[in-house]
């Protein structure tokens, strides 16, 4: 369960769960971000993200090599481009878990976390959350998330969106998640597709309370972000 080493403080993570949805880049900028600025994370990677990250950056991420397929994802650019980005963090701080282990440390309430964010979340996987169906890892941490009232971010990356989804998220709002729409804002003076991959990832990790410099903030000033260019 984690134990802490003689000296140290008990692993407190965030949870990142990566479901099936297209977006893969927003879940690398948000992992890039968390180990940044020295946070712990546990990662779950759900069957149906694979085959998105597949198609969307040619990675296969695989159990017995996650540690070289994440190294190779985080420093792929939003592009396509790969190592556009030194990866520079601690991938020590990453901790893996098989979406399929319902065994695993997030599964529990017990298990310390700081809470979880699902980036991308598909519209199957908040049906699965709202529901409370805990049909892998993914779902079930997320549950946990709830029960325990940690925080939970939702990155729905979804349009259009028909009733029945606009319920499940008006459930999970109800239950005490806040739900991010992958909806990236331009006032930021975006001049690449990372720009705006990172602005959603950074109100991704503005709801989750977690310190960044993804984006440029709004100041009150027309005209602010597109200054220099």
């Amino acid at each position: 369960m984690n134990p802490a080493k003689p000296g140290e403080t008990r692993r407190t993570p965030w949870i990142v769960g990566v479901s099936g949805a297209s977006g893969t880049p927003y879940a690398a900028s948000v992992l890039r971000a968390l180990l940044a600025v020295g946070e712990s994370v546990d990662l779950v990677v759900s069957r149906a993200s694979r085959l998105t990250l597949l198609d969307e950056t040619g990675i296969s991420f695989r159990d017995a090599h996650w540690r070289d397929d994440l190294r190779e994802w985080l420093a792929r650019g939003a592009d396509g481009k790969p190592a556009t980005f030194d990866v520079d963090v601690d991938i020590d701080a990453v901790r893996y878990w098989n979406a399929g282990d319902l065994a695993a440390g997030p599964s529990s309430g017990s298990y310390p976390s700081k809470g979880m964010l699902i980036v991308p979340a598909s519209t199957a996987c908040v049906a699965g959350v709202a529901l409370g169906l805990s049909k892998d890892l993914l779902q079930r941490a997320a549950s946990v998330t709830l029960k325990e009232r940690r925080r939970l971010v939702v990155a729905v990356r979804e349009t259009p969106l028909n009733g029945q989804t606009l319920r499940h998220l008006v459930a999970l709002d109800d239950a005490g998640a806040s739900v991010v729409p992958a909806s990236p804002g331009f006032y930021a003076g975006a001049t690449h597709i990372q720009d705006l991959v990172d602005f959603v990832a950074g109100r991704v990790l503005d709801a989750a309370g977690v310190e960044h410099g993804l984006y440029r903030r709004w100041q009150g000033e027309l005209g602010g972000g597109t200054a220099g260019q």
